[in-house]
């Protein structure tokens, strides 16, 4: 049965109240989804609800396997978007701001496969890294391994409600932008033997403005496409 949904007063706070089945059993929730209380096949019911963008799509085993597919290919995608820097390895790229999309749009799961699928694909041959490259030679390659841990937590924050706010969703970003550098930055260091001054004068201090951006332009995309899709309530 789908559940019929209930706005009622709790705590001096709005909450929700869901009602399955034919018979008198309710789940009520706090804005928080705190259960109140009520059956507990009820509140399972009433908790189907999107947790990320991604849910809202219909679906549930094709669906995902198309996600994770799409991933891979936006960010394979905007990897072709690069400008090189004079004096850095490290081109400004779109890959980066795709990612951060991906993770919070799919959910932890689904991102991180995704981007697993990027990760193997562009190793065989996919000339789908920077600029049509592939291989496993790119200084530039620690990026894309933590590619999968960045999009495997901003994917989380975003399950937790971490794209519902811009301020929310740039502390989200800002996380995963940190887990990429942290995995290129060593990576960087090991392929071409310098220290972490000089890492960082390549590899971070080139696109931090660049970054500041791409964390900007999510803070305003995500908690417009909650609100655009009316999914917004359910948090």
């Amino acid at each position: 049965m789908r559940p019929a949904l209930r706005r009622a007063r709790a705590s001096g706070r709005f909450a929700w109240t869901a009602r399955a089945g034919t018979g008198n059993r309710f789940a009520t929730f706090r804005p928080d989804n705190t259960f109140l209380g009520g059956s507990v096949a009820t509140a399972h019911a009433a908790q189907r609800r999107p947790a990320v963008l991604g849910d809202l799509l219909p679906g549930s085993l094709a669906r995902d396997a198309a996600l994770v597919a799409g991933a891979a290919a936006f960010v394979g995608a905007a990897a072709q978007l690069a400008v090189p820097l004079p004096g850095t390895p490290v081109p400004v790229t779109g890959q980066t701001f795709a990612v951060l999309l991906a993770g919070a749009a799919l959910g932890p799961g689904r991102a991180a496969l995704g981007m697993v699928m990027y990760l193997l694909a562009g190793m065989a041959g996919v000339p789908w890294f920077t600029d049509g490259g592939s291989g496993t030679t790119a200084p530039t390659l620690g990026y894309v391994i933590g590619f999968i841990a960045a999009a495997a937590a901003v994917g989380a924050l975003a399950r937790r409600g971490g794209d519902r706010t811009p301020l929310r969703t740039t502390a989200t970003m800002l996380a995963g932008t940190t887990i990429m550098y942290a995995t290129g930055v060593p990576y960087l260091m090991a392929s071409l033997h310098i220290d972490l001054g000089a890492a960082l004068d390549l590899g971070v201090t080139p696109f931090l403005a660049g970054d500041a951006l791409k964390v900007l332009l999510a803070a305003g995309l995500l908690p417009a496409a909650w609100k655009l899709t009316g999914a917004a309530r359910y948090r």
